[in-house]
């Protein structure tokens, strides 16, 4: 995993700097592009940006900002939404509605043909990042794919301390309503959170890039220490 930071920047910075280093990669392989099960992505190609909420809607036909509130996700309005689209069970969350969809309809949709920089996630889905000055409902989360897998991740990083105490707070709570148990919060990371200055960051899969690049049938081929009782 490779993960850097940059501090006073927006996050479309460190959105710029995934870019590069991806096609840098590439370029230092002597590759022409990408490829996995049958998809391909240009790593030179100017890269697709979009929304989540667009992806939703294109995709899926569904309306996701619309079971958004107030920062927090309206479970029976996605459940409404998504119905017929993915199976949904009853003690599903708004959370895990949303991955059912984004895994089934949007992710095998991204990165074809090029990288496609998904962002603007639903503030529900970005507990580390600042939320959208102009619209709460999202956050400043992006992801970068290409024939349909994930290489990055990256916010906006939320730096306000009792923010970010409230959102783990609400986070244990519904631990200790599904599962009856819940951890004690990060006291350090928090107290790390307060003193940071306003910064961007990103964590990118070095061995999913690398498995693009190689045109590995699975990640297990490319992993530096392959799993236990593999060759």
């Amino acid at each position: 995993m490779l993960e850097w930071y940059r501090a006073n920047e927006p996050y479309e910075a460190v959105m710029a700097d995934s870019i590069v280093v991806v096609a840098h990669a590439a370029q230092a392989t002597g590759i022409g592009g990408f490829s996995f099960r049958g998809r391909t992505a240009d790593p030179f190609a100017e890269p697709e940006l979009l929304t989540v909420a667009t992806a939703f809607d294109r995709f899926a036909g569904i309306d996701l900002l619309a079971t958004v509130q107030d920062g927090s996700g309206e479970r029976v309005a996605l459940a409404d939404a998504a119905s017929g689209k993915v199976r949904i069970a009853e003690d599903d969350t708004w959370s895990d509605i949303f991955s059912k969809v984004l895994v089934e309809h949007i992710e095998p949709q991204l990165g074809r043909g090029r990288l496609t920089v998904l962002f603007e996630y639903p503030a529900p889905e970005a507990a580390l990042a600042r939320t959208k000055a102009l619209d709460p409902r999202v956050a400043e989360r992006f992801e970068i794919y290409a024939c349909g897998v994930e290489l990055a991740n990256g916010f906006g990083e939320l730096t306000d301390a009792r923010e970010q105490r409230r959102r783990f707070t609400l986070a244990m709570d519904e631990k200790q309503r599904r599962y009856g148990e819940r951890y004690p919060l990060d006291e350090d990371f928090l107290a790390a959170v307060a003193t940071m200055p306003q910064a961007s960051g990103v964590a990118l899969g070095f061995d999913r890039l690398v498995m693009l690049a190689s045109s590995a049938a699975k990640i297990d081929q490319v992993v530096w220490t392959p799993p236990a009782g593999e060759a």
